[in-house]
């Protein structure tokens, strides 16, 4: 079924990288690669969603959608396993239509709404395109171990258990489809719109040719930058993942929790570890990509009903979250924060200050202290530069912020207040001194 090519290629890229964005060195060759042991795959269905919706309605059977960036080295292993023939996902994907899709530029945004920020993403449909569920995480992002597939394949006999209830459960699936979205797909969208068409140049510049899914995200925020209005806080903090809640949850499992952070909302809905999460917003869930769907969309304050397994009974709790609670979400390594860092910092990369450091410097550990690891020294992450930051500069005060924040919180204040062209004032500590400096904000 499988061409040799294929899992040897995957393998080859694999690495625990510590940059997410980071790429194999022949992108091109990589995409040419896929495709050459792809494209005529006897389970597999390359690059045509709409080829698999139709045979889903065909076959009765739920289609499962696998969205790929090729050259990205994070996942790389779990798509390997997914892909290899004769492995033991095989008996549970015979009973899906398969369809690999590895570029954004055709997508249907009405249906395909997911963390556009990850490298591997996996939604579960009805034929007629009713969306089962959602996988794809920062755990498996940020480390893709073995048992991960684990859990994949717990999705996926969750996503079959709600395919046999269908329809008759289609109210309580009605949440977990896409949103209303201003765009039809993405190359409709600003900053996309006539530099890419729907369809690959498999000829030419394959890769520059191909919208990565991340450019979805950055189109929606410049969206909203262009047209003066303030960047929704789900845009800034998109996808938040459980531990932004106080979860952490097994790898290996469909819901299930690790442990629950003591003091946490979690901890305060009386959440505890070995619960098995069975539904969130009335959302039944198949992964912890459910999870943070739920979240994505929920109030910047709010009040969720729960209802979890605990060994033999059935719990119904409900989770408060305070105002706020979405800036606790860690956007450190996502590629749109990059794009985030231009507008909002100039083209800065800010860390906090290690407590030692802090020590040294005479700074208290709930003292905002962010060292700016990163200056960007061309186009629009060139312009702290040109207003003169430095790189190992530790920012201590900007636009009035004193109290300990991190990088993503501080970016959240700055987006969701000043608009571009807006000039705050900041003060650094800079060889032992403290100067004090123009803030640009684009």
């Amino acid at each position: 079924m499988k061409s040799a090519l294929l899992f040897p290629l995957i393998l080859a890229l694999f690495t625990e990288s510590t940059l997410l964005a980071e790429t194999v060195a022949d992108r091109k060759g990589a995409v040419l690669k896929d495709r050459a042991a792809m494209e005529n795959d006897a389970r597999w269905i390359y690059n045509d969603f709409e080829r698999g919706f139709t045979e889903g309605k065909r076959t009765g059977k739920p289609v499962l959608i696998v969205l790929r960036c090729i050259p990205c080295l994070a996942c790389a292993g779990i798509d390997a396993r997914v892909l290899l023939d004769k492995s033991d996902l095989d008996s549970l994907l015979d009973q899906f239509v398969c369809v690999r899709v590895i570029n954004a530029n055709a997508l249907d945004l009405t249906r395909f709404q997911f963390d556009f920020d990850l490298s591997f993403s996996t939604l579960v449909f009805n034929g007629d395109g009713t969306l089962y569920g959602r996988y794809g995480s920062w755990t498996h992002q940020k480390d893709p171990k073995e048992n991960a597939i684990d859990g994949f394949r717990k999705a996926l006999e969750s996503s079959l258990k709600l395919h046999k209830g269908y329809p008759a459960n289609r109210s309580i699936l009605a949440a977990k489809q896409g949103q209303s979205i201003p765009y039809k797909s993405p190359v409709e969208m600003p900053t996309i719109q006539g530099k890419y068409t729907r369809n690959l140049d498999w000829e030419g510049k394959v890769v520059q040719s191909c919208v990565h899914c991340h450019q979805i995200g950055d189109a929606l925020r410049i969206s909203y930058r262009q047209s003066q209005q303030k960047i929704p806080s789900n845009l800034i903090y998109p996808f938040p993942e459980p531990e932004s809640i106080g979860v952490t949850l097994f790898n290996d499992h469909a819901v299930r929790i690790k442990s629950v952070a003591p003091g946490s909302t979690a901890d305060k809905a009386g959440l505890k570890a070995n619960d098995d999460l069975l539904t969130m917003a009335g959302q039944p869930l198949i992964s912890s990509a459910d999870v943070s769907w739920v979240l994505h969309h929920t109030a910047d304050s709010a009040d969720i009903s729960l209802s979890l397994q605990r060994g033999a009974e059935r719990i119904n709790s409900r989770l408060t979250l305070p105002d706020g609670w979405r800036a606790a979400s860690d956007i450190s390594r996502r590629v749109g924060t990059w794009q985030m860092r231009a507008m909002a910092l100039g083209g800065l990369f800010l860390e906090e200050l290690p407590e030692a450091d802090r020590s040294s410097l005479g700074l208290k550990s709930d003292q905002l202290a962010l060292i700016a690891k990163h200056v960007g020294e061309y186009g629009e992450h060139a312009t702290a530069k040109k207003a003169g930051y430095k790189k190992g500069d530790v920012i201590v005060e900007i636009a009035g912020i004193t109290s300990r924040q991190t990088e993503g919180q501080v970016i959240g204040h700055l987006l969701r207040r000043y608009n571009p062209g807006d000039k705050i004032q900041s003060r650094v500590l800079r060889n032992g001194q403290l100067v004090e400096m123009e803030f640009p904000i684009q």
